[in-house]
């Protein structure tokens, strides 16, 4: 059979695409495994069954309804009107690959977003209403973010470049988070009367940790697969500055926590490398390595100070996801207006594309947190969205599922231990003072000696 070169060149984009699309759908076991590994054990199945059925709701929620209203003809700017159960409507992508690799690829982002607001809302969320917000967030919150920015929205026409989704996934993702968590409250137990934090220990660091490689191994599809071609040269680019500013925020991460708190910690370097992922993830086809260490190693700083800012203002986040997602994702999308080779600030572009970026990454977060606030409300104020004291007490594995996470231990691995709740008399700052910054639950070494 002859081949000619359009169809080899289609052929070659679409193995590429689907590679990409299977990469960037493998972040959700690197997503499971952080957010279980930060968390106690008699909340760990409950976790890893949200961020499971992230992909079964969010990915349907997403066929049904929210491609359509990301990629559809575009009405007024604002939102997409066809191609809802891939049903047509859609020729004006004019793609070079099938529709069903573009689609799948772009479902995986879908789910990616909403997978960001589980590990915030952990341990004390209701399972049935969060698979509400799930549907909502891949079908509705994150197709109309997208469509602004990608399918053809008013963003994107006033000219805000955002390459793979540090204002479209990152920015919307943290700050839904944030809305999810102001609603639902903090964990029992997290925050005292007097301002003081107690720790919350995570049950295996490890866990978060390989959660931790397999997020950044996917982001090798989550970045260069936004080309589309794998014959965009580009990619190889793309790839090193993706690297480079993960690197790079791991790396201020751990000396920043060094030279403050005089202990390197081990969650503050792996939310140093995530936070400089989201932070590159809007500029990595755009700006050069030396700038992508630049964007990533501010991401690490941000994240160690994000995260005490939050807890101070008493949003409990256990996992660290809108100070990764939401600021750094913030931070990336006006990194691009400062180090865009092409009309960034420092390049010579003047303050044009920086205005713009401002501009998109203001409307998405509030439209990501404004339409997650109201889901969040409309819920609590019917079905509910927190499980009963008791219920929190023993913990949601058995609540929800019926089945600890490990068995043969009463309340789960830790239990036995007696290490499974708060450490007590051991506020927060008492760990500070100790030289070991926590941030929630994320501290190895929740026993002092």
């Amino acid at each position: 059979m002859e081949v000619n070169a359009l169809a080899l060149a289609s052929g070659l984009d679409t193995v590429w695409v689907l590679l990409c699309a299977a990469l960037v759908f493998f972040m959700e076991a690197g997503f499971a495994f952080l957010e279980a590994g930060f968390i106690r054990s008699k909340n760990s199945m409950n976790i890893v069954m949200k961020v499971f059925n992230d992909c079964t709701v969010g990915m349907l929620s997403y066929w049904v309804l929210g491609f359509g209203i990301m990629y559809g003809l575009d009405r007024a700017g604002l939102f997409g009107s066809s191609g809802f159960l891939l049903s047509g409507g859609l020729e004006h992508l004019n793609l070079r690959i099938p529709l069903y690799a573009y689609w799948i690829f772009q479902a995986a982002f879908a789910v990616a977003m909403a997978s960001i607001v589980s590990g915030a809302v952990a341990e004390r969320m209701k399972f049935a209403p969060y698979l509400v917000f799930t549907a909502l967030a891949a079908g509705l919150i994150y197709p109309v973010a997208g469509h602004w920015v990608w399918g053809g929205g008013w963003l994107g026409k006033q000219g805000m470049l955002d390459f793979a989704g540090s204002a479209v996934v990152h920015a919307a993702g943290g700050w839904s988070a944030l809305a999810a968590v102001l609603l639902l409250g903090p964990r029992e137990g997290k925050y005292n009367p007097d301002g003081t934090v107690n720790v919350l220990p995570a049950h295996n660091m490890h866990l978060a940790f390989l959660g931790t490689f397999i997020l950044w191994f996917g982001w090798f599809g989550f970045n260069p697969g936004s080309t589309l071609s794998g014959l965009d040269l580009n990619i190889a680019r793309i790839a090193v500055t993706t690297n480079l500013a993960a690197a790079a925020g791991g790396m201020t991460g751990t000396l920043f926590t060094m030279l403050k708190y005089g202990k390197a910690d081990p969650s503050m370097a792996m939310n140093g490398s995530l936070a400089g992922l989201a932070a590159i993830t809007a500029g990595t086809a755009y700006v050069t390595p030396g700038s992508a260490v630049i964007i990533g190693g501010v991401a690490g700083v941000l994240v160690v100070l994000a995260v005490g800012f939050f807890d101070r203002v008493r949003a409990d986040d256990p996992v660290g996801a809108i100070a990764v997602h939401g600021v750094n994702g913030t931070w990336g999308t006006l990194a691009v207006g400062l180090f865009a080779e092409k009309g960034g600030l420092f390049f010579g572009g003047g303050l044009h594309l920086l205005k713009v970026q401002a501009l998109g990454v203001l409307a998405v977060s509030l439209w990501a947190f404004a339409a997650t606030g109201l889901v969040f409300y409309l819920l609590k104020k019917t079905v509910g969205i927190r499980v009963t004291s008791d219920e929190e007490q023993e913990g949601l594995d058995m609540n929800e599922h019926g089945i600890p996470a490990y068995t043969g231990m009463a309340g789960g691995a830790l239990g036995e231990l007696g290490l499974d709740g708060p450490v007590p008399g051991v506020p927060h700052r008492s760990w500070q003072d100790s030289g070991i910054l926590q941030h929630g639950d994320l501290l190895a070494g929740y026993r002092q000696r």
